[in-house]
């Protein structure tokens, strides 16, 4: 077994033993979910907090809530979080039945007996290898060799197709230093040279290439086709007691991904204030390129969760094989996806 000499960087980061061990995490308040002007909530209707993330893996959640305002069904507030150990905590505790999260670390939570299910991906793509702009003989991760590589954490699919690219450039696990940050002091890292180059989800990466500092290595397309990071994961619970909301929440994933493929400016203004993040540097992930990531295809199969199962194994992420047919529910996807109706003041 490949193994990677991962190395803790700072009080900031976030501790593999904290996604690993037994999920006993810290529990903090997650930050709420942002309201659009004038929403009047109703009380006749279902409501189901959905937990994301500020990136633009989890960019149909916030869309969804917007779209959902106006719905006469089931209501969706997403509920923004800053990281994965708080959304695992949440959904342990009964405070949260729904989120979007890296998918290795939803197998490693079925591993440990926690009853979840993927009921749909968040996206495809989206993530980027970033280098300092000033190493300019750097063209592949060969180039890498003896430098300071910084990824999110172990149980991030970063470090999955990172193993993977180390294998497929003959490289050995110890010609690179990695090293472990929250994703949003990468690119300050990376000004400072601290770190040599990082790999994560958007838009860390968009913040270096925006600023200069750092120029793309890899999309991550360009590794693996259709790469998967984050999907979204329903309790079992809400499954049982509230199947009708689940069927509303993947449909209007759905749609929300659909609506955002074509109208990318609008989603950029639209999760600006979700994700409190400068609509610019949104504009740009989902413009440049414009296939940089998708929201299409967002059907999880077997084969791809699979793999992406034998690879956590692989790389110590899970301690035995998980076979995913349990894991994967399909049932709530729509035979037919169509734009969500939605108008972006």
């Amino acid at each position: 077994m490949m193994r990677s000499p991962f190395v803790r960087w700072g009080i900031g980061a976030l501790a593999v033993v904290a996604v690993l061990g037994v999920l006993r995490m810290r529990t903090a308040r997650p930050a709420g979910g942002d309201r659009a002007p004038g929403a009047v909530p109703s009380a006749a209707r279902e409501v189901l907090r959905v937990g994301f993330l500020p990136v633009t893996c989890h960019l149909t959640c916030p869309v969804t809530d917007f779209a959902s305002k106006t719905s006469p069904s089931t209501r969706f507030e997403s509920q923004r979080f800053t990281d994965f150990p708080t959304v695992v905590e949440s959904i342990k505790s009964g405070r949260l039945q729904a989120s979007f999260m890296i998918a290795p670390l939803a197998m490693k939570m079925r591993e440990q007996g926690l009853k979840v299910k993927i009921a749909y991906l968040g996206h495809r793509d989206g993530s980027t290898v970033m280098v300092r702009s000033d190493l300019t003989q750097v063209k592949s991760l060969k180039d890498l060799k003896g430098m300071t590589f910084a990824i999110p954490n172990k149980a991030s699919n970063q470090n999955l197709v990172i193993r993977k690219l180390i294998k497929d450039q003959g490289l050995s696990p110890d010609d690179i230093r990695f090293v472990e940050l929250p994703p949003p002091d990468m690119p300050g890292a990376l000004a400072t040279r601290a770190i040599d180059a990082y790999f994560i989800g958007e838009p860390h990466a968009a913040r270096a290439e925006l600023d200069g500092t750092g120029r793309i290595l890899y999309h991550a397309k360009d590794i693996w086709p259709h790469f998967i990071s984050c999907v979204l994961v329903v309790t079992e619970s809400l499954i049982d007691q509230r199947p009708g909301v689940v069927k509303d929440l993947v449909r209007g994933i759905a749609e929300s991904g659909e609506w955002a493929e074509t109208h990318r400016l609008e989603a950029a203004r639209l999760v600006s204030p979700y994700f409190r993040q400068d609509e610019k540097l949104l504009r740009h992930v989902l413009t440049q390129p414009p296939d940089r990531v998708s929201y299409r295809m967002l059907t999880p199969a077997d084969d791809e969760m699979q793999r992406i199962a034998d690879m956590a194994l692989e790389a110590g992420v899970l301690e035995r094989r998980l076979d995913v047919h349990d894991l994967v529910d399909r049932r709530f996807i729509p035979a037919d996806i169509k734009a969500a109706a939605i108008s972006v003041p």
